[in-house]
């Protein structure tokens, strides 16, 4: 497992135990993960984003902290908001977060996920050419997220 995804892994867990909502002190974290602050910064960057479903407060200084927590809405309203993050093009990477995000928040049973990530791998588009791979993926993911609402 990539040191990123063990990070994101960690913090989904402090969620998980804190109803939502965490405070992480960032060198601290990284101490404990043996990682460097700068990656701690990139998997909350990337991962934990408004358009999937999170808020993050961040205070700088000696007693410094960055809080992250769930934005709590109705399925039908985050199912909304996730189309409406995806835009025109959407890449692998990002598909696969936002499916593991929607696994996570039970938006998704785990069979319907592998379906989804299976649709929007790079072999199953392998025939588009690979300028409009993206586009292509981000139509699939929002036409299959609307079929999900329907």
């Amino acid at each position: 497992m990539r040191m990123s995804d063990l990070v994101a892994k960690y913090i989904l867990e402090m969620l998980d135990e804190q109803d939502g909502s965490a405070e992480i002190q960032r060198n601290e974290l990284a101490g404990s993960l043996g990682c460097v602050p700068s990656q701690i910064n990139y998997v909350i960057t990337s991962r934990f984003t408004p358009e999937q479903g999170y808020m993050v407060e961040s205070r700088r200084g000696g007693g410094g902290f960055i809080r992250i927590s769930r934005i709590k809405m109705d399925s039908g309203t985050a199912l909304m908001h996730i189309i409406n993050a995806i835009g025109q093009s959407l890449d692998k990477a990002t598909a696969e977060i936002m499916i593991n995000n929607m696994l996570q928040r039970n938006m998704l049973d785990l069979k319907s996920a592998k379906i989804i990530a299976a649709a929007l791998s790079d072999r199953t588009l392998a025939c588009v050419e690979q300028d409009k791979r993206d586009l292509v993926r981000a139509d699939l993911f929002k036409n299959m997220l609307l079929t999900l609402n329907g």
